[in-house]
């Protein structure tokens, strides 16, 4: 039996070498198009797919390979006397190597300029065929889709004469793996087009950044993806300067700290343990914010994550050096910051772009048996109505506070009760299970700082409790969401105290 090896690539890495190599292991070559033209450049003999098919390649390309005298070649079992004969009966020669990869899909659209016709264009049909038939019948048949695997197969060819069956294998599910992903693309892109919201089923794919040593615990094993074409501000597009590798629990609390630093224009500094804030601030430079997150609670904040939304300076980096910390996150550092925070080798130096477009992503959740999908809550006191509840209206030192309690409280975990003044979290209760034991946290932890300041409430208050302990503390303004029966009560109490409170009518569960 002649050997025989298909190649059909859009990307020509390596693909002359590999090509060359399949020839000297007694391949003849089958190709089309631009793969046949860069062949043949290279003085490699090549057989054209229309000499195969005894068809000439139509419709601009669309229609090449598909064909009985291609898939034939590809779909027979060696082995099969039946198979044999038909083969034999329609003149088809079998097909022992195939390579294939797609048309750019996903760099198509990734183009700020791209068309919708472009985009549609660039949808391989007989590509994604060629590589499912292909690995349908990996047992007689080897099936490329990424140039890494070129050496190992190549190797085994030389080494064994053919290639494994365990190599086919893999390199089959890696197929299956590849056009999954590119139809997901594809399905995720057409299904914005037709702007549907939730459709019958959800194709999702993503794409391995690292392997992580361990998950939430040592004894869980854990992957880190990310979303092809996702969102350039994030956690999964961070350059890392220096340092460790992450860990999964730092990917979540960085990613956290990023969220809550999106919130700011202002110079912002957001530090996070276990994914809720311990200390947030803000100021008139980098440094300042940095001291007021510092000073919220100087004692949560060591081994925390820290989130700047400024370019970090040498005396912002000294700072940051004072203490143990995991991660710092910021737009960039200087580098005389560099140089002084380099000096820690385990701390982890991460830049994003924060001028990049914010891209809402819809949010998957896992659930055993099931994913859950909702919008990012990115809804702010702008697109809130917000009311005044109580006889008094805010000062507005008040209303700065309150903005930015309102700010912080969404992204602490429910239960949530952020106390703070008009530059920095003074006290957070997080994670409750009832809202007046979130308050009590909060206000405890700011002591004689809460005197004058602000309370946020990430839902409604079901009684008057919160309220009393509040005004007990010191807080003199609140902002909630409202909405409960007994608002009246809560709105009575307050006046009671001299309290302004503050309706926003948007409740921010976090779970």
């Amino acid at each position: 039996m002649k050997k025989r090896a298909l190649i059909s690539v859009s990307d020509k890495t390596g693909i002359v070498e590999f090509a060359q190599g399949l020839i000297e292991a007694g391949f003849e070559i089958i190709s089309t198009g631009g793969t046949k033209k860069t062949l043949q450049d290279n003085g490699i003999e090549v057989i054209g797919i229309s000499d195969v098919t005894g068809f000439p390649e139509i419709l601009d390309g669309r229609v090449k390979t598909l064909h009985p005298n291609v898939h034939g070649a590809v779909l027979a079992k060696h082995d099969d006397k039946n198979h044999a004969a038909q083969l034999a009966e329609h003149n088809i020669e079998p097909i022992q190597l195939v390579c294939v990869n797609l048309y750019p899909f996903q760099a198509t659209i990734s183009k700020p300029e791209v068309t919708v016709e472009d985009a549609i264009e660039n949808i391989d049909i007989g590509g994604p065929t060629m590589l499912r038939s292909s690995a349908k019948n990996h047992e007689y048949v080897t099936v490329i889709v990424d140039s890494n695997d070129y050496p190992t197969v190549l190797a085994e060819l030389e080494q064994n004469g053919g290639v494994s069956k365990t190599t086919n294998r893999r390199l089959a599910a890696k197929v299956f793996r590849h056009t999954a992903a590119y139809d997901a693309v594809i399905s995720e892109y057409m299904t914005e087009l037709a702007d549907e919201e939730n459709p019958e089923s959800l194709t999702v794919t993503y794409e391995l950044k690292q392997s992580l040593r361990y998950g939430e615990n040592p004894h869980q094993k854990a992957a880190f993806y990310k979303k092809p074409l996702g969102s350039v501000f994030s956690i999964a597009e961070a350059n890392q300067l220096h340092g460790k590798e992450l860990s999964y629990n730092n990917i979540n609390d960085a990613d956290a700290a990023l969220q809550i630093v999106k919130e700011f224009n202002e110079p912002a500094a957001v530090a996070v343990k276990h994914m809720n804030p311990c200390g947030v601030g803000v100021g008139a430079t980098i440094l300042e914010a940095y001291e007021k997150a510092y000073e919220a609670d100087a004692t949560s904040i060591f081994g925390g994550i820290i989130a700047l939304n400024r370019e970090v300076d040498k005396a912002t980096a000294e700072k940051l050096h004072e203490i143990f910390l995991e991660i710092i996150i910021a737009p960039g550092f200087t580098q005389e910051a560099v140089e002084v925070l380099t000096s820690k080798k385990n701390l982890r130096l991460l830049t994003i772009d924060f001028d990049a477009v914010k891209k809402p992503e819809r949010k998957l959740t896992s659930i055993e048996g099931g994913l859950l999908i909702q919008d990012q809550d990115a809804h702010s006191l702008k697109d809130a109505e917000v009311k005044v509840a109580t006889k008094r209206e805010p000062t507005p030192e008040e209303w700065k506070a309150m903005e930015l309690g309102w700010k912080i409280v969404k992204h602490v975990k429910s239960n949530a009760i952020v106390v703070c003044n008009d530059q920095m979290t003074l006290g957070v209760g997080a994670g409750q299970m009832n809202r007046v034991g979130a308050a009590k946290i909060a206000l405890e932890q700011a002591g004689e700082r809460a005197t004058g300041s602000a309370l946020a409430s990430d839902a409604f208050f079901p009684m008057d409790d919160t309220v009393e302990a509040a005004a007990k503390a010191g807080v003199t303004a609140i902002i909630q969401p409202g909405g409960s029966v007994k608002d009246e009560d809560s709105i009575k109490k307050a006046d009671e105290y001299g309290i302004t409170m503050v309706f926003t009518g948007i409740r921010h569960f976090k779970h």
